[in-house]
């Protein structure tokens, strides 16, 4: 099991930008997938963006390509989900996750969620 906490969520205006982070006390991100996940009101669940723990490649959905980068800092063991241009349909609620094989690849579905941040884009 392996505790996760976001943080950076909040209301910006359509156009900005915004970066989420996620940490755990407990076990190594360079040792786990690491994600991130959205859900919003009356919409399925979406899988944003994926970092491989085995070859560690970058996953984002179509929704989000070039517009979200998904990065790590190692040495601060913290994930960073940097969201740019960010529109009224981004808004949800952003989960992280992990999991201790590489969930990245395939349809798997990580194990270990965090509690998740709003971010809601108006005007």
């Amino acid at each position: 099991q392996v505790p996760l906490v976001e943080s950076g969520g909040g209301l910006v205006q359509p156009g900005n930008s915004l970066r989420l982070s996620c940490t755990s006390t407990r076990f190594s991100f360079d040792d786990v997938a690491i994600g991130w996940f959205r859900q919003a009101p009356g919409k399925e669940r979406e899988e944003v963006s994926c970092l491989s723990s085995t070859d560690g490649s970058k996953y984002y959905a179509d929704s989000v390509k070039g517009r979200f980068t998904i990065s790590r800092d190692r040495r601060k063991n913290t994930l960073y989900l940097q969201m740019n241009g960010l529109k009224p349909d981004d808004t949800a609620v952003y989960y992280c996750t992990a999991d201790v094989v590489d969930y990245c690849h395939g349809s798997d579905s990580p194990n270990y969620w965090g509690q998740g941040t709003q971010v809601t884009v108006s005007s």
